[in-house]
């Protein structure tokens, strides 16, 4: 059988690096890696379905399900993570100490439906007591005046403004909004703006305290395949996926590499054992039943928030074949 050519749009991680210079090469696949960053993989691929296979927000991807015909089915790697703590920004001048403080205030997103808003406003309604109904939502920009998000019906609880003639970088230095959950820091908060702060200043330990608690290791990334592709070729679901855990084995051990670091952090070593203690030695994990938990998580959030007709379990994100797998 020749090989199924097969381009794939996802950014350069080192978990994704030897499946982008042909290290580890699909089973069946004749791949071309487009190191595409984010949001335009994501853009092109739910726009124009311009690839086979793409890194996609959770949050888009899970809205699509809802759509019929359904325009892709996910694999269970997550090629990106991240605790969210670090992302919620404050105007210093807002009165907001603490996280009940953002109650009845103007909230910046770049758009209410994002991956990383969604674990924003899940976390603080769960366990730092502001209902996703208490503060007053503001979409657009953030470095780039004119940002639109795809319209939705949200429950008329929800209270959202758009704002499309400034930056939401902007309007939290100078108090047209209060406070900021976004992916990306802000641009005032990189140049030492003194009016933008973290509302949690120690968010690597809240973080680490967040992880204990609840052994939840926030997912924001997944990769889809575009449903023709998927019927015509199933077996592609499984083939991608081993790929990419032999691609990320492969990163792994390179973290551990000491002959000379890979990886520019002087005290990675350190970093890399003080991970484990915390998460262990698979720290990253793909596949559904070691992201049960997170995944369940994240779907009731996207319940909770409007963003889901219906709440939806981990399985009903991924083709089955990717779940149901052999065991040796």
């Amino acid at each position: 059988m020749n090989p199924i050519p097969i381009t794939l749009a996802c950014w350069n991680y080192d978990r994704t690096l030897a499946l982008q210079d042909g290290r580890v090469r699909p089973e069946g696949v004749d791949l071309t890696y487009l190191p595409l960053g984010m949001p335009e993989s994501f853009h092109r691929m739910l726009r124009h379905g311009e690839f086979e296979a793409s890194e996609m927000s959770l949050s888009w991807y899970t809205r699509t399900l809802f759509s019929e015909p359904r325009p892709f089915i996910a694999i269970p790697v997550f090629p990106s993570r991240l605790f969210r703590h670090s992302s919620i920004y404050v105007n210093r001048h807002a009165g907001i100490a603490k996280p009940t403080d953002l109650i009845g205030k103007r909230v910046g997103c770049p758009e209410y439906q994002m991956t990383a808003a969604v674990w924003i406003k899940g976390i603080l309604a769960d366990r730092h007591g502001v209902p996703i109904d208490s503060v007053t939502y503001v979409t657009g920009g953030l470095k780039e005046a004119g940002r639109r998000e795809t319209p939705m019906q949200l429950p008329k609880r929800i209270k959202l403004e758009t704002v499309t003639d400034r930056t939401l970088s902007d309007l939290l230095e100078t108090g047209g909004i209060d406070a900021l959950y976004t992916a990306e820091p802000p641009s005032t908060f990189v140049t030492g703006s003194p009016n933008v702060g973290r509302l949690f200043e120690n968010h690597a330990q809240v973080e680490q305290a967040y992880y204990a608690d609840t052994g939840l290791f926030p997912i924001m990334h997944t990769v889809v395949i575009r449903s023709d592709v998927y019927e015509r070729h199933r077996w592609i679901a499984q083939s991608l996926t081993k790929a990419f855990i032999e691609a990320q084995r492969i990163a792994y051990a390179e973290l551990e590499e000491l002959t000379a670091l890979k990886h520019m952090l002087p005290w990675l070593l350190s970093a890399l054992e003080q991970t484990r203690d915390v998460m262990g030695e698979d720290f990253w994990p793909y596949g559904v039943e070691r992201n049960h938990d997170t995944l369940a998580t994240f779907l009731r959030y996207s319940f909770e928030q409007g963003l889901s007709s219906r709440l939806l379990a981990p399985e009903d994100l991924f083709a089955p074949e990717t779940v149901d797998t052999a065991k040796t």
